[in-house]
Parts: structure tokens; sequence; C-alpha cells
């Protein structure tokens, strides 16, 4: 099933134009960021928006079909992070220089480390070097936006 132009919209506007992941802006990329299946469709999701987070196209590659990762702390699997049940800010941080986001709870430890948000699987930090550039243009860190609140 194809989700609906109407119901993209919502996705994105409810998200603030922001992978709901990675906190990464849309306005910075070349093309819309892309709907992601919180329950992927492979397990059972479906399209509807309570299902449905923005992601940017890196987070929604990576979270793949991965409903559950592995706290590196404490080598417990579990469900990754949920935009739609969960506040972003009650399991992850920036770092003090902002180019890294640190999971503080077990949650938020598992999603960085399966959807590798800070690049560390690559040699380049590529993602880490992103967001020292858009530190310089004042368009990161983003601040938590209140509308968060009202899931």
């Amino acid at each position: 099933m194809t989700i609906s132009t109407t119901t993209q919209e919502f996705v994105r506007q409810r998200a603030n134009y922001r992978c709901e992941y990675c906190r990464y802006p849309e306005f910075l990329s070349t093309s819309p960021l892309t709907i992601d299946h919180i329950q992927p469709q492979s397990l059972g999701g479906i399209d509807d928006p309570n299902n449905l987070a923005l992601a940017c196209r890196r987070c929604n590659e990576r979270h793949y079909n991965f409903v559950v990762g592995i706290d590196p702390e404490t080598q417990q699997e579990v469900e990754l992070f949920n935009p739609r049940r969960q506040f972003w800010a009650e399991h992850f941080i920036w770092s003090v220089d902002g180019s890294k986001i640190i999971g503080t709870s077990p949650t938020g430890r598992s999603t960085c480390n399966r959807l590798d948000l800070n690049d560390e699987r690559r040699s380049d930090r590529f993602i880490q070097q992103s967001r020292k550039l858009w530190i310089k243009g004042n368009w990161h860190p983003p601040e938590e936006d209140p509308r968060e609140r009202d899931i």
C-alpha cells in the first residue's frame, strides 16, 4: 500500500521536518526525508500514522526491519526508540560539542548502536563532521520541540 501524500505531509509536519531518530533537519537535504515504518511492514507494521516516523535516509536504511537492539552497556536486548511512544530527550542527549548523540538509557544506547547514529563504524565519522559544520551555521543542535510533549 502506498502512503498518501496527505499522510506523508502530516508525518513531516509532526516531526517538525527533522529525522525523528538523529534530528537531521530536512532543509539540509537535497530531497525530502523518508517515511519510516516503526514496526516494519515485514513484521506486520501498517501504514497508520501512529506507526510512521520521519527519518533521514541513513536512519531509515539502518533501522531496516529491526525493532530491538543490544544495549552495549548491559548486553541486554531492548526495544529501539519509538518516537510515537517515547520522548527523544528522555533517551538521548547531545555531546558537549554537539557532534554526537549519546544514549542515556538502554533504549537510547541500543538505538545509537543499531542505527549507528554517530557513524562510529566509519573511519571518517562523516555525520559528526557534518554536525560540526551545522553548528557553525547555527542550525544544530536543535532545541527540544515542545510539541514532542503532545505525543
